[in-house]
């Protein structure tokens, strides 16, 4: 398998980490979001949307990291990153998706460029925006979690799932934008039980050879 992406990216640090938990060998092609690398013509025939993570294993091309995530779950089903039983693999899904689909895509780097180059924001108003929509976001998903009786040591039960491979890279990004992290126990408590864990250790981005 060869995984395109980028040290930074929360998308493809997500299917690191499931790569890793899985213990699935693979290699690595960087693309370099800030030097525009992804619009170039030779990753745009990879993936039209010129984004990252993307993901070759033989034949086929995967994109969006949802999509690869549950590709991988069920092309190599153990260990398990999904719950058994419809409504928990929903509730892990959903997990998931609040943060690709709700936090991710208003804090993305072509929306914070967007900000600053064509809308005339400071850089201090484009910090604003981040961490407004990280305490919107962050403020959810902690009450999702506290209103649960399956999150457990993790974001589901007692095992890493999905949902904690999604959320373990937004926090990286919140830190680095000097977000207020102290208000979501849960979330701070689940991410450090990740962070215990050499599958989660050894993908993130300090440990990349692309690293800056």
């Amino acid at each position: 398998m060869k995984l395109y992406g980028y040290f930074r990216s929360s998308a493809a640090y997500r299917i690191r980490i499931v790569l890793s938990l899985k213990g699935l060998e693979y290699e690595q092609q960087f693309v370099h979001l800030r030097k525009g690398e992804n619009l170039q013509p030779g990753y745009l025939e990879v993936n039209p949307q010129g984004k990252v993570p993307a993901l070759i294993n033989g034949d086929d091309v995967l994109t969006q990291s949802m999509a690869i995530a549950e590709y991988l779950e069920e092309e190599h089903p153990t260990p398990a990153l999904l719950p058994d039983g419809s409504a928990a693999r929903a509730r892990v899904r959903a997990l998931c998706q609040a943060i690709a689909c709700d936090i991710h895509p208003v804090n993305n780097l072509p929306v914070l460029n967007y900000l600053v180059t064509d809308m005339g924001l400071t850089e201090a108003d484009k910090l604003r925006w981040y961490q407004h929509w990280i305490s919107v976001g962050l403020g959810a998903f902690e009450a999702m979690l506290e209103a649960s009786p399956q999150t457990g040591v993790f974001c589901h039960g007692d095992s890493p799932t999905l949902a904690d491979a999604f959320l373990v890279p937004q926090i990286f990004n919140a830190a680095r934008f000097d977000c207020d992290l102290s208000g979501y126990p849960i979330i701070n408590r689940i991410e450090a039980a990740c962070q215990a864990l050499e599958t989660f250790r050894a993908v993130h981005p300090d440990n990349q050879p692309d690293r800056e």
